[in-house]
């Protein structure tokens, strides 16, 4: 599984965190940036990880601002994405189980780093169930922007 990551300056230090989580699990990354505490926007980043899941390059995304919102609608604008802005374990897994998240969003300042290790654990090692949801998750899909 490759996952692609990426952030605006208020995320920087919660990816950096991550980063070093998935390097421990031997988990495959692209970092899309940003790459420091200076002021950039969140758009720019949230559309590059988009994109390189909703094209195959990555099979997963993060994406990290202050709160998580902004870069999570920013994610949601790419076609074939369906971005979840999580806050807890159990909003990440059912996430996954239900509507098969394809991008997690993370407020830096609203999670810490432990909370967000959890999450992104959780996140990339809960399976879609299927079933009935893929029929919901189709209904999404085909939802014209």
């Amino acid at each position: 599984m490759k996952i692609a990551i990426g952030c605006d300056h208020g995320g920087y230090l919660l990816k950096q965190d991550i980063l070093i989580w998935l390097e421990e699990h031997d988990i495959d990354y692209e970092d899309f940036g940003c790459f420091s505490t200076e002021s950039v926007d969140y758009p720019i980043y949230g559309e590059k990880v988009a994109r390189a899941v909703a094209s195959g390059a990555c099979d997963r995304g993060i994406v990290i601002c202050t709160t998580g919102i902004g870069i999570s609608i920013a994610a949601n604008k790419v076609r074939g994405i369906r971005c979840a802005h999580c806050a807890d374990p159990l909003s990440a897994e059912m996430t996954r189980r239900h509507n098969d998240a394809n991008v997690l969003a993370l407020g830096a300042g609203i999670v810490g780093p432990n909370l967000a290790r959890r999450m992104v654990e959780v996140f990339l090692n809960t399976d879609f169930e299927g079933g009935r949801h893929a029929r919901r998750v189709g209904q999404l899909d085909a939802i014209e922007p």
